[in-house]
């Protein structure tokens, strides 16, 4: 029997949900500049949803507006699903400033403080701003 080597458990970076409420500004490579919705994000990357696809692995410069705060980098895209309308566009920061990480680190850390489970017991996933619940 063959000895197979354990595989080592990666710890996946902190994400939020932000259900679209947060806008982003997507600048390409010809100064042509597109708008989507960001609907997740961590320090390694996030979820967009676009209007129209941008073929993986192009790489862009990125600007999503979190409330206050401003984080601008350069991001590859990933493969893109078909949405009920337009693109959901996962990506990757590819460089990103160590103030900018900072300020992603902040906020992320600000949403999951502030972020109730829909059940309890369950953690990790089907986490939302408490504003959401409380309008419910």
């Amino acid at each position: 029997m063959a000895d197979f080597p354990q595989q080592r458990r990666k710890i996946r970076a902190p994400r939020v949900n932000l259900w679209g409420t947060v806008s982003a500004t997507i600048q390409l490579e010809n100064g042509r500049q597109l708008w989507a919705k960001t609907l997740r994000i961590s320090i390694t990357g996030g979820l967009l949803e676009l209007a129209t696809c941008l073929d993986e692995s192009v790489v862009v410069g990125l600007t999503v507006h979190l409330g206050s705060r401003t984080v601008r980098g350069k991001v590859a895209m990933l493969f893109p699903m078909r949405a009920t309308q337009g693109y959901l566009q996962p990506f990757r920061f590819t460089d990103l400033r160590e103030e900018e990480c900072l300020v992603l680190q902040t906020e992320i850390g600000e949403r999951l403080r502030q972020a109730k489970p829909f059940a309890p017991g369950r953690s990790g996933f089907g986490f939302r701003p408490q504003n959401f619940l409380e309008s419910s």
